[in-house]
């Protein structure tokens, strides 16, 4: 793909249909340029549905609200720029919408909608928090001195919490409702907390986050969230990570280095399940992300671009699958009970006699009721 991708995302779609956004820095402009996904080959499109030319800056990052309609990119001219998207059969389109609250605040390294969509957050390259109430931009929190400067942030499954990140190895966690400081996780003086993310299979109420310590290799610790305690610790990717996501249904969790290497890690059991060595060879992963409608990542990278890799983790049952599979134990129980009453001599050891060979099935459930008005009174 022409020019160097500096962010990228997925759109979710109706119907699991999926498009991937990416920031672009072009040789005389910048851009935001939509691709559709084929999931029969598991890649991009070759050339943009659409391609939107930014004014000013050059995009840093990038936050789609769960809709799929709304997306706001920071950028370095320290604006945070607001689209509109508008998907149709036949075409699609990408407005710019005004946005005074999120003009001039500075540059953003972190963007981030609520799992909801009912909040959104900014974190500043200065340390600045801003939380807003979306769409009608109401401020619930804003901090100026929130942290030395932002690294990384996520939302909460439930959206009530939102944790961040700061250069300084220092991690936070904000009541994103009440819009007030939470905790500031407990870390030894030779340890970095780098990145963080929640889980989101809504059965574990845990906090993931990347840790570096001095003199060892870093580790992803694991927190509990009604205690803010550290609860474990585990080396995964074994190098130091740049970057850190989980799969929309919360079963996966994936770490992005610095050397251009990934690693899926199956939750349930904290093993990786899938490695994706020298991806992006020698540089620094900046996005990656599940797509949400199939088993696939994006990573993208300033050197080589995005990329689009199918996950060789097991496969998830489709609806069809999952119809099928109760239609079949449904015959396989009618077939039974056929079979047992066919045999009810035997079964049931029922004297031959005078009397039928096998019971009569009206004696298993009752004499058959009757009534004029089968089914009751009924409003239209």
């Amino acid at each position: 793909m022409e020019g160097v991708v500096s962010c990228g995302k997925w759109i979710k779609r109706p119907e699991n249909v999926s498009f991937a956004i990416l920031g672009k820095c072009l040789s005389s402009k910048s851009a935001l340029e939509i691709f559709s996904y084929d999931p029969t080959t598991a890649s991009l499109s070759s050339s943009p549905l659409i391609s939107h030319e930014i004014d000013e800056g050059n995009p840093i990052s990038i936050a789609v609200h769960p809709n799929g309609e709304e997306i706001v990119c920071s950028t370095t001219s320290g604006d945070c720029k607001l689209f509109e998207l508008s998907a149709q059969e036949t075409s699609t389109k990408l407005s710019a919408r005004e946005a005074p609250a999120l003009q001039g605040v500075g540059l953003q390294k972190c963007v981030a909608f609520s799992i909801d969509g009912c909040k959104f957050a900014t974190g500043g390259e200065d340390g600045h928090l801003r939380i807003f109430e979306w769409p009608s931009m109401r401020v619930i929190l804003d901090e100026p001195k929130a942290h030395k400067s932002f690294r990384f942030m996520d939302f909460s499954l439930d959206s009530e919490f939102l944790a961040s990140t700061s250069t300084d190895g220092s991690a936070r966690v904000w009541n994103a409702n009440e819009g007030a400081l939470v905790t500031t996780l407990a870390r030894n003086p030779d340890e970095m907390i780098e990145l963080c993310c929640f889980s989101k299979d809504g059965t574990m109420p845990f906090l993931f986050c990347t840790v570096q310590k001095a003199k060892s290799k870093p580790v992803t610790t694991v927190w509990d969230m009604s205690t803010w305690k550290k609860i474990g610790h585990k080396q995964l990717l074994a190098k130091p990570a740049s970057i850190i996501s989980t799969s929309p249904d919360g079963k996966y969790l994936a770490l992005g280095s610095k050397d251009g290497d990934f690693c899926v890690v199956e939750v349930k059991k904290m093993s990786i399940c899938h490695w994706s060595k020298r991806l992006h060879p020698g540089t620094f992963i900046g996005s990656l992300e599940f797509c949400p409608s199939e088993r696939v990542m994006l990573t993208t990278t300033k050197e080589w671009g995005a990329k689009v890799t199918k996950l060789t983790v097991p496969p998830d049952w489709k609806e069809w699958q999952i119809y099928s599979l109760l239609l079949a134990l449904f015959l396989v129980s009618a077939l039974a009970f056929y079979v047992f009453y066919m045999l009810s001599d035997s079964f049931w050891q029922v004297p031959v006699g005078n009397h039928s060979s096998r019971p009569d099935i009206d004696s298993f459930f009752g004499e058959p009721q009757f009534s004029e008005d089968t089914f009751g009174h009924m409003e239209l």
